[in-house]
């Protein structure tokens, strides 16, 4: 497979993932404080990273140059953590997936501003698909509240960490200097880890550990190492393969995997006409990976 093959393979898996902190994310979110549960988890998932990258020779001094690049990316990623986790104590799992499903839109717009990324016609179109499937689902198939703009206050924080997460897709690859993806997500996690401990400290501190539910425990661990460290490493890698709108274009299947993971967890599916549109954002990912499919045109001798 060629790196393009491989980063989109890497954003399939990473939409699955991300749907499991949705449907889990909503059992636990009132139950510790967001700032508490990711510093633990930017904690944990910065130990398994950086196992792995030190146990594979991945860590060299000469990655770290700059450090504040990381920190710009820890802080975004930790605030679009943070966020949703806000937002998930209000909003369902499905709707909440659907918010995120917008950031292919942000992305292209940040994509054009740091990196000169031109969306494509067809590209364009998708992503207008997609965004209409989105607020069809975040406006719960109800066009009154969509002309009301009846929007949930958790589904409005979350949609600020949207924009976090958006940023942050372009700026990897900007900042990045050559760094392999996982020492760079080594890099991004300690940093956000930092950020969260200083921010946090007292709702960390104010938290009583010993007498968390097992089911808290469960989520923590899935988030930092599956929705973290996972994560990390599979955006990480595909960011520097594929234009920013494309990356995020594999958050239009969340939705869809967390209708699977709803169910897995003994929950109703959604209604009909919610079903349209997360119909809506799987034509925007197939109407996307076509276009990633084509080849280049050839240049004129």
């Amino acid at each position: 497979m060629s790196p393009v093959q491989r980063a989109h393979g890497a954003m399939l898996l990473f939409s699955v993932l991300v749907a499991g902190s949705f449907s889990l994310g909503v059992l636990i979110a009132n139950d510790i404080a967001p700032m508490a549960l990711n510093a633990v988890r930017f904690v944990i998932a910065a130990v398994v990273i950086g196992a792995v990258a030190g146990i594979g020779g991945k860590l060299r001094r000469s990655h770290f140059r700059a450090p504040w690049r990381y920190l710009v990316m820890g802080a975004l990623f930790a605030s679009y953590f943070v966020l949703m986790f806000y937002g998930l104590q209000t909003a369902d799992a499905v709707s909440a997936s659907a918010v995120f499903t917008l950031t292919p839109v942000l992305s292209g717009v940040f994509g054009y501003l740091l990196l000169r990324q031109i969306t494509t016609p067809r590209m364009a179109l998708a992503l207008g698909i997609g965004a209409a499937g989105a607020l069809w689902v975040i406006f719960r198939a109800d066009l009154a509240a969509l002309r009301a703009f009846d929007i949930g206050q958790g589904e409005m924080i979350y949609f600020v960490g949207c924009v976090a997460h958006a940023i942050y897709t372009p700026v990897v690859r900007k900042l990045n200097r050559g760094e392999p993806a996982i020492s760079f997500t080594f890099g991004t996690l300690i940093a956000g880890a930092l950020v969260l401990l200083l921010v946090g400290w007292g709702d960390i501190r104010t938290t009583q550990w010993d007498s968390l539910p097992l089911l808290v425990w469960v989520g923590i661990f899935y988030v930092a190492i599956f929705a973290s460290a996972m994560t990390f490493v599979l955006l990480q890698f595909a960011s520097l393969h594929l234009p920013a709108a494309k990356v995020m274009a594999y958050t239009y299947l969340t939705p869809s995997w967390v209708i699977v993971w709803q169910l897995a967890l003994g929950n109703p599916a959604p209604t009909g006409l919610i079903l349209v549109g997360i119909a809506l954002t799987v034509v925007a990912l197939v109407l996307l990976l076509e276009d990633a499919a084509k080849p280049a045109p050839r240049a004129k001798a």
